[in-house]
């Protein structure tokens, strides 16, 4: 169980981590090139339309996942616990800097007119600050993606060697593993 869990834990981070680097790379530069009412407005249609239950499902679902996670994992002594700890904890710094500075900003330029003066500034301050916050996400969720893989990867156990009680070291067999006679 444990091992789906933290399975569905790096799929989740690297949903979340292509969704920002995907605004980090693409998204936020193309709407910067728009004159600041259009970008403004158009960022404002994509903060409504993200929160859908798919998307809302993926973002909070993981984070609640990453915080039973490590309780689970040190509780059971799982092989690679450390990395999923971790993993667990890189996820919930993209979420904490997305509650603390990307979703207030949001709020934000949804409440001022993105057409008038007011709303054109709003837009320059936005920029400056979102930008930064969300690349910052996307490295912790990127981070987090790579320790959930290697506490899977730490994790691995063949069924021969869970017989024997052996764990797995990658590549070849562990060191005083005998071929059974007549192979």
């Amino acid at each position: 169980m444990t091992k789906i869990l933290t399975l569905t834990g790096l799929v989740g981070s690297a949903l979340m981590a292509g969704v920002f680097f995907a605004f980090g790379t693409a998204v936020m530069s193309s709407l910067q090139r728009l004159p600041a009412g259009q970008g403004a407005a158009a960022m404002n249609l994509m903060n409504v339309r993200i929160q859908n239950p798919l998307f809302l499902l993926i973002f909070c679902g993981t984070a609640l996942l990453c915080l039973a996670l490590p309780v689970l994992t040190l509780v059971r002594d799982t092989p690679g616990k450390w990395w999923v700890v971790a993993g667990s904890a890189l996820y919930l710094v993209g979420m904490v800097v997305s509650f603390a500075i990307n979703i207030p900003l949001n709020d934000q330029l949804a409440a001022v007119d993105p057409l008038s003066a007011a709303g054109a500034a709003e837009w320059t301050s936005y920029l400056a600050k979102w930008n930064p916050a969300n690349n910052l996400r996307a490295v912790a969720c990127t981070l987090s993606v790579i320790a959930f893989g290697l506490g899977l990867a730490t994790g691995v156990v063949t069924k021969g060697e869970a017989a024997r009680g052996q764990a797995y070291q990658g590549g070849a067999p562990n060191p005083g593993w005998q071929m059974p006679a007549g192979r």
